[in-house]
């Protein structure tokens, strides 16, 4: 039922309703109310972030927990912050799925023969001229014929680094200070010296010809 208006009318004018129509309108009116007490709310109970004032009725909703952190399956982790509505999603742990000769998301796995003698960089297989210094980033194989006395120099020797010689000619040859030498240089033959790289500066020499 729609609510029904007293007409008032001007003052004292006897315009307006007269009191029997008045007070039917009003007790329709209660009886409306009364009628659809089935739809009020008698009571809020307040939750988490929910604070109720019970003498006023009105409602707070807060957000009580901004900041959260979200654990992924795959190991990585959303960190949610800010205050609410607004809030930004970071991932701090991505995990990438990789495929090929690598493969996998977290944990890698190498297939079977990957590394190759094809793969290697030209430091391991190539071989070079060589002046004087030895520059253990360029090549595998150094060669040169001797054509005046000559001291070797090395430059990016590194640990564990195994380079090969192969010279020739009847002149002096100083290897680098630092050096153990296993055998001895002949002039009138091809040498093979073999260098290890034992430490900083630290080298190892073994000097052999063809029998």
């Amino acid at each position: 039922m729609a609510q029904q208006d007293i007409i008032i009318g001007p003052a004292n004018q006897g315009q307006g309703d007269t009191l029997f129509d008045a007070f039917t309108k009003v007790q329709s009116n209660f009886d409306e109310l009364y009628s659809d007490d089935a739809g009020d709310v008698n009571s809020v109970s307040a939750g988490t972030g929910i604070s109720v004032d019970q003498t006023t009725g009105a409602v707070t909703v807060t957000n009580t927990a901004p900041d959260q952190t979200v654990a992924l399956a795959d190991g990585g982790d959303i960190a949610i912050s800010g205050t609410y509505p607004s809030f930004t999603l970071t991932n701090s742990a991505p995990n990438a799925t990789h495929t090929g000769e690598v493969t996998g998301s977290g944990a890698l796995t190498i297939a079977n023969d990957v590394i190759s003698y094809a793969k290697l960089a030209a430091e391991f297989t190539t071989s070079a001229a060589l002046s004087t210094d030895v520059d253990f980033a360029t090549a595998q194989v150094f060669t040169k014929t001797l054509s005046g006395d000559t001291t070797l120099t090395f430059s990016n020797a590194e640990i564990g680094m195994v380079k090969d010689l192969v010279i020739t000619g009847a002149h002096t040859l100083t290897l680098p200070s630092g050096s153990t030498v296993a055998g001895t240089y002949d002039g009138s033959v091809s040498n093979l010296i073999q260098v290890v790289v034992t430490g900083a500066a630290e080298y190892w020499f073994s000097i052999s010809q063809a029998q």
